[in-house]
């Protein structure tokens, strides 16, 4: 009997050595377990940082082209209005012109009708006078053409359409600098709306702490995990501003 006891508690001692190592040894896994995953957050909070300081700066860039492009458009759109102003102040010159010159040919047929051949050559005198004078090269040849064809010069392909040629090549320059400055409107506050979910990220980083079970700080990680994906595969969708280029920032 005495021999059983003594074994019994030899067996027993045995086991509660081995709970106690094993105890040890998974409260030393455990506190492994614990720094892995805080070495993984201070990474996580550095890269998310650096993330969202990109993030924010691409913005402003974006920022400054849309504010440039816009100044760019009005300045444009001003000198493209006043350019078609006064091509359509030409184009009515050169139509008052055309008409002065269709009264002194008809004059010329009825000077030629009554045989006044004399003042049929003054008319003609005075229609190569105001010709050279008040014509500019184009619309002498535009007249030329329209003499022979008998039409109008502004009936001659193309004549009428480069009044307002440089003018709405400009308007055009102007709707397009228009266009890019609200494209870039629209990317930097896509920028922004990343920089909103690395902030998120940041938060739920920075709460991870106040979780005192380690299931809990890894679930609390995996979502922060998934948004910062989410933000970074959205933000690499988005393009970067018009001429960007990094080394031209450390270039002076």
């Amino acid at each position: 009997m005495s021999e059983e006891i003594t074994a019994a508690v030899n067996s027993a001692t045995e086991n509660s050595k081995e709970e106690n190592e094993s105890a040890k040894t998974g409260g030393k896994k455990m506190k492994v377990t614990e720094e892995k995953l805080e070495v993984l957050i201070a990474i996580l909070l550095g890269v998310t940082a650096i993330l969202t300081a990109w993030a924010g700066w691409i913005s402003s860039l974006h920022g400054g082209n849309q504010a440039t492009n816009y100044t760019t458009s009005n300045n444009l759109a001003s000198m493209g209005n006043s350019m078609y102003n006064e091509a359509s102040q030409n184009y009515l010159q050169d139509l008052m012109l055309w008409n002065t010159v269709n009264d002194y040919l008809f004059d010329k047929e009825l000077a030629l009708a009554n045989g006044n051949t004399k003042e049929a050559t003054l008319i003609d005198e005075k229609i190569d006078t105001l010709i050279a004078d008040s014509c500019t090269q184009e619309f002498a040849d535009a007249i030329d053409w329209a003499l022979e064809e008998g039409k109008t010069p502004f009936d001659k392909e193309g004549f009428y359409d480069s009044y307002y040629a440089d003018s709405l090549q400009i308007l055009k320059e102007a709707e397009d600098t228009l266009e890019q400055g609200r494209k870039d409107n629209a990317n930097g506050d896509a920028y922004g709306l990343v920089t909103v979910i690395y902030s998120v990220v940041l938060f739920l980083l920075g709460i991870v702490g106040i979780f005192k079970k380690i299931p809990n700080r890894v679930i609390i990680v995996a979502v922060s995990c998934v948004f910062l994906l989410i933000a970074t595969i959205y933000m690499l969708t988005i393009p970067l501003p018009t001429g960007f280029s990094l080394m031209s920032f450390f270039v002076h």
